[in-house]
């Protein structure tokens, strides 16, 4: 079975074993001065989405008349499961997604409606530093990389082949080590260079043991690369809410726009208490330069594109799905003209 079979099936199935428990109905009605309370699960902790952090932590949510439960699934199969079992209202998560569940066929689409991320969030890591680092530097030689079928793969895979290279025939990808573990594994000797995310290339830099020679977002280009998404029937029957959340959302992206690293590391720090100030203030402005943050929620037609052609070139597109199918730009429209 492949990768996006094994996906969507995963999370058809957990949808239907989660809804003997799900909550039904609407849960998010308002009472006189009361915050309406919106149930929001992120794939993963990650600086990369310091987006709703800072919606958060910064009142944006409260002045749009939202209460965000933030939940992290571990996950991107756990997060759509939860949001097709009506566990959650919106889920942070990959694009792709949404197209995995379109071509299984569900009932009830998974749509997206306003950009996280424009980019992929991960680095390339060497042992040595390079400062004249050329992508055929990987010829012959083994990268530690992501699990077969995730984006951050498709998209490592795309940019090799984007500058001549055959990954797996010209050099090795090891794919078998857990994310979590990846790091240490790098640190111990696994691999001439590393996919990695942060805040772990920063933490392989400050020790020594990495460096940061590339980055996969900036060669890549924008693509819808996280995103948030709810299912079709909860846009239509919150459209208010899913404006307000998407308004609140956008006034953090200009904040990140604007805002100096140390200050964004300050507000997101609650999130990450287990990373020191010093990296948290590195990772931050490593997003900025390499324009993780898109200036505003809109995901447009070229960005879905270019995500296609990412998946499409992986072997995990196999049937063609519409842009109007599995995203709604209307309320990200709204948004970026107040």
């Amino acid at each position: 079975m492949n990768t996006w079979k094994k996906f969507a099936c995963g999370v058809t199935l957990g949808a239907m074993l989660f809804t003997l428990t799900a909550c039904g109905g609407d849960s998010n009605t308002t009472d006189d001065g009361k915050l309406e309370t919106v149930r929001l699960t992120e794939v993963i902790r990650s600086i990369f989405y310091a987006p709703h952090y800072v919606a958060i932590e910064k009142g944006y949510f409260k002045e749009q008349g939202l209460d965000i439960q933030l939940d992290t699934a571990w996950g991107g199969d756990k997060a759509t499961t939860r949001l097709l079992a009506n566990q959650d209202d919106i889920a942070l998560v990959g694009a792709e997604t949404t197209i995995f569940v379109q071509q299984q066929g569900a009932p009830d689409a998974l749509v997206s409606f306003a950009q996280a991320t424009q980019r992929d969030g991960s680095f390339l890591v060497a042992r040595q530093s390079a400062t004249n680092f050329d992508w055929s530097q990987l010829k012959g030689k083994s990268l530690l990389g992501s699990r077969a079928g995730s984006m951050p793969e498709m998209v490592s895979e795309y940019v090799q082949k984007q500058h001549g290279l055959k990954p797996f025939t010209d050099n090795q990808i090891i794919q078998n080590i857990a994310f979590d573990n990846q790091a240490a594994a790098f640190a111990s000797g696994t691999g001439d260079f590393f996919q990695a995310f942060e805040p772990a290339a920063s933490l392989l830099e400050k020790q020594g043991q990495g460096h940061v020679v590339a980055s996969f977002g900036q060669d890549i280009g924008t693509l819808p690369y996280t995103v948030f998404m709810a299912k079709s029937s909860y846009l239509k029957s919150h459209p208010e809410t899913v404006q307000k959340f998407t308004n609140a959302v956008q006034k953090a992206q200009d904040y990140l726009h604007t805002a100096k690293p140390e200050e964004v590391a300050s507000v997101i720090k609650p999130y990450f208490t287990d990373v020191d100030q010093e990296i948290l203030v590195r990772v931050v402005k490593r997003y900025q330069e390499s324009d993780a943050w898109p200036t505003n929620t809109v995901i447009d037609q070229q960005e879905f594109a270019n995500m296609k052609k990412i998946m499409q070139t992986a072997g995990e597109l196999k049937k063609d799905v519409a842009y109007e199918t599995v995203v709604e730009p209307s309320f990200s429209e709204k948004a970026k003209q107040k």
